[in-house]
């Protein structure tokens, strides 16, 4: 791939992030149906308005209050998740789930897939509703009584700051950190349960 694509395949996965982000995090427009159906609306890569809608499931008899997808195979999550680890050791409020483990099911996470889990970072409450982006921190860091940290996201402009400078980390993570590109991981991750 030359680097003239690179660079625009790359600018159209971020442009969609960030209109993804849009919709999904703290300020999302969900609308809650009676069937415990959710629906976002987004752009198509063609222009045309998407709507994607899933049903969420709650999870029956469980300590948890709020399920964190990370990334196992990330240096720079790994420190997060050991730090909310720490914190949370007594209530065991949050679970932990490692994406990158061959034993992630999406079934077991509101069909969340490794991909969508690699793109950004997701959450999900123990009554099944996702979350996505900076609102996965706000709700994590209040779990474990840091709340204070992300307060000043909750106001505006601080917000939607905050959740821009996410989509930006989220669409870099993996060179940042010194990974390789998704596509090699997935393609890894595809080829070792195929010889399962």
């Amino acid at each position: 791939m030359t680097s003239a694509l690179v660079f625009r395949s790359r600018g159209t996965e971020l442009l969609r992030r960030v209109q993804s982000s849009l919709v999904v995090g703290s300020r999302r427009t969900w609308t809650q149906r009676s069937s415990r159906a959710y629906s976002t609306g987004g752009l198509r890569d063609d222009g045309a308005t998407a709507t994607a809608t899933t049903t969420a499931t709650a999870y029956e008899d469980v300590s948890w209050k709020i399920r964190m997808l990370y990334d196992g195979a990330c240096p720079l999550c790994m420190r997060e998740v050991n730090m909310l680890r720490r914190r949370d050791e007594q209530s065991n409020k949050i679970d932990f789930v490692d994406i990158a483990s061959a034993e992630y099911d999406p079934r077991d996470n509101q069909g969340i897939t490794f991909e969508e889990a690699m793109g950004k970072i997701h959450a999900i409450t123990n009554e099944g509703e996702v979350v996505t982006n900076v609102e996965v921190f706000r709700r994590l860091y209040d779990l474990v009584g840091l709340g204070w940290v992300f307060a000043i996201t909750k106001t505006e402009p601080f917000g939607t700051i905050v959740d821009k400078v996410y989509d930006v980390w989220a669409a870099y993570r993996l060179p940042i950190t010194g990974r390789e590109d998704l596509e090699v991981i997935l393609a890894k991750r595809n080829q070792s349960t195929m010889c399962k």
